[in-house]
């Protein structure tokens, strides 16, 4: 073999042992190669899996703030109505309680006057002809213990004082008839009263033989002559509803 053709065959024999290292290392890179996308497409995947956990996190806690605001914000609308009402109810208890104070300067002075009203009340009882007398005094009595009573209130205890008036009053414009005891020159006897209104008051004996009639001047009874006597016994009749009203003679003293 001629050196020109040895020279060729180690040239070919280089270049073959150079392209094959070359083909190796390059299969080799690209192995490595392959492997790195692999390996970052990985991490990519993860990477966005780790953003989309992220964001839906963001979201949630997004959610929740605006819940929070929103919450927050109808907290104060409600907050501002609640310090409306408590403003208000304070607005009427500041009124309540001026009268209250109110009240307690009127019950300063109505009381002192209700017990001078019953106070009068008694004093015209034992000043007025002896009409039920007993009764009308034990009224007073009454009242002066409803004044004494804490469970009455003052509106009440009021209401019975010109009720007791009231009453009186009435005396003064009916025509009543009652049976009870006359006391005449130290004697008891059982008489039919009549009484039109305070105009006079006259009794019978139960047998209508007897009549009297109470003066207020002398402040004592005095016998009717016999020509009273039907008229008393009539008067009786019609304060019973047992005789028409009408006209009729009537005892009376003239004032001085």
């Amino acid at each position: 073999m001629s050196n020109n053709k040895i020279r060729k065959s180690l040239v070919a024999s280089a270049l073959v042992g150079t392209f094959a290292l070359t083909s190796s290392a390059f299969a080799t890179d690209l192995k490595d190669l392959h492997q790195e996308g692999r390996q970052i497409q990985r991490a990519a995947v993860q990477s966005q899996e780790k953003i989309n956990t992220i964001y839906e996190q963001t979201q949630e806690l997004l959610g929740e703030y605006r819940q929070v605001v929103d919450q927050t914000e109808n907290l104060k609308v409600y907050n501002d109505f609640l310090a409306t009402l408590v403003a208000d109810q304070q607005r009427q208890v500041n009124g309540l309680q001026r009268q209250i104070d109110g009240l307690e300067d009127t019950r300063k002075g109505t009381v002192p006057l209700m017990f001078r009203m019953i106070d009068a009340l008694e004093e015209f009882v034992k000043a007025d002809m002896p009409l039920r007398t007993e009764r009308r005094l034990d009224r007073v009595e009454k009242l002066r213990e409803v004044m004494s009573r804490s469970d009455v209130q003052l509106s009440e205890q009021y209401r019975q004082i010109l009720e007791a008036y009231s009453i009186e009053m009435g005396y003064g414009s009916e025509l009543a008839s009652f049976q009870g005891t006359l006391q005449f020159e130290g004697q008891d006897i059982t008489v039919d009263y009549v009484h039109v209104g305070r105009l006079a008051l006259m009794a019978s004996s139960l047998d209508g033989k007897a009549a009297w009639v109470w003066n207020k001047q002398t402040s004592s009874w005095e016998s009717l002559p016999a020509e009273y006597l039907n008229s008393v016994t009539q008067f009786i009749k019609m304060a019973r509803r047992e005789a028409t009203l009408e006209m009729d003679r009537v005892p009376l003293f003239a004032a001085e």
